[in-house]
């Protein structure tokens, strides 16, 4: 998967119910902390003689300069330009040579580098990255080639995408205050500006130990990893970082609506999402009784919007909810749905109002609970048998505001939400006047 795919992917795994913070009391990590700050997690898994090492970053594209949009993701891309110790494009080379892979990914509220070695490499690759941390070399001629990739990434992901256009645009009709408003990748217009400068007190300010965190996942002892980090981390020095601190959205007060019409459009599509607490912002009693909510409503072929509109009414090919309750700020609870041919998307639309009526209105079966209940936490532990997914969770639930502590404690959390919490979440969350609709259609020349 390319270091582009992985920044707009974000992690899907977070969406589909590998709930971000679904495994600590099944991987039982052991924590320590350098001198200079830096958090260090270890999960230990003696099933395979191999090791995920990941580094993330307390830092994203929603801590950007206000006009440099799409610097965190280009400085992504810079970070395997090189140091004295690793010539510019080595790094990647080098960890291949030593029968590894290795990317980078870059979202709103973390930036991640990671590598994927045997065992036996693991103190490789970890003074590799501790080196290009503080001793990144760059030149223009370094910035103008990424950021000519980053451009043509753009244009091939979003410029000529008419799906990836309208959830950019309905992204920024949601957050009229908070950079989550804002791509990751930049605005196009502002990429095009970045320059050496940018990037290097963008480093400078963020890249340092202590606003850094180490996962390892893998055939690993615990103390060893430790000692590892202090060796190539510990000596490294602390930066003046700054506290993040970000605009917030106010009251939304009224539903927006973004229509976007394209000739290439060959299939209609509506979506509708909804500004939602997370665990560490906004009303956050509701995020975990929300996951549930969101599995219930929309979570599959068992689930009540697939089964009233597609397989009762047929009038969708596809429909469904998704959520995520990590975040460092307010996130979203987005409905989805994908019409049966014939069917316009004004129908479409009110029999998916009427399903979420009803739903608000009548609830769920207490079994339907419990099976969604139990899908969620087989999941997690299901999830244990991929090596490089605890790290993922880890880094994630982290980096967006979260505790070790508090990611343990999810399965605990998750046996103990009610049906009342859930119509609680659902109710609060799901007020059309906090809504932006979103309308995919094809454009014909009498609709120009």
């Amino acid at each position: 998967m390319s270091r582009s795919h992985l920044a707009y992917a974000a992690f899907a795994l977070a969406a589909i119910g590998f709930s971000q913070a679904a495994l600590g009391a099944l991987f039982h990590p052991k924590t320590h902390i350098l001198g200079n700050g830096m958090e260090v997690v270890v999960i230990e898994d003696h099933r395979a003689p191999v090791v995920s090492h990941m580094v993330w970053y307390k830092v994203g594209s929603a801590d950007e300069p206000r006009g440099k949009s799409g610097i965190a993701h280009l400085l992504e891309h810079l970070l395997f330009k090189g140091t004295a110790k690793v010539p510019s494009g080595q790094f990647s080379k080098i960890v291949a040579r030593n029968g590894g892979r290795d990317n980078a990914f870059t979202s709103y509220d973390y930036t991640g580098y990671f590598q994927n070695v045997a065992k036996d490499k693991l103190d490789l690759v970890m003074g590799m990255e501790a080196d290009r941390m503080i001793n990144l070399e760059l030149d223009e001629a370094d910035v103008l080639t990424e950021r000519a990739v980053v451009l043509e990434e753009r244009r091939s992901r979003t410029d000529n995408n008419p799906s990836a256009q309208l959830r950019e645009a309905m992204n920024a009709a949601q957050y009229m205050a908070h950079p989550y408003g804002i791509p990751v990748i930049g605005w196009k217009h502002e990429v095009e500006k970045l320059n050496l400068k940018d990037a290097l007190a963008f480093y400078r300010r963020y890249y340092a130990p202590n606003n850094a965190i180490l996962v390892v996942a893998g055939d690993v002892e615990a103390d060893a990893v430790f000692k590892l980090a202090e060796k190539h981390f510990g000596p490294l020095a602390r930066a003046d970082t700054p506290k993040r601190q970000r605009p917030q959205e106010p009251p939304q007060r009224a539903e927006r609506r973004v229509i976007f019409k394209d000739g290439r459009v060959s299939q209609a599509d509506w979506r509708r999402g909804y500004l939602a607490p997370t665990r560490t912002s906004g009303d956050s009693r509701h995020a975990i009784p929300l996951s549930l909510f969101s599995d219930l409503l929309g979570g599959g072929t068992t689930s009540l919007l697939y089964r009233t509109l597609v397989m009762d009414r047929k009038l969708a090919a596809n429909a469904g909810a998704y959520y995520s309750s990590t975040g460092l700020d307010l996130g979203r609870f987005v409905l989805y749905a994908t019409p049966s041919p014939g069917v316009d998307l004004e129908t479409l639309e009110v029999a998916m109002d009427e399903a979420l009526a009803a739903a608000l209105k009548d609830g769920f079966a207490t079994v339907d609970l419990e099976r969604s209940r139990t899908g969620l936490l087989a999941a997690a532990v299901y999830a244990r048998d991929n090596l490089f997914t605890s790290p993922r969770i880890f880094g994630d639930a982290l980096t967006s505001g979260l505790t070790v502590a508090q990611v343990e404690e999810w399965p605990d959390e998750v046996r103990k939400v009610t049906m009342e919490q859930v119509m609680a979440a659902g109710r609060a969350v799901l007020v059309r006047r906090h809504s932006v609709t979103g309308l995919l259609l094809p454009q014909t020349e009498a609709g120009k």
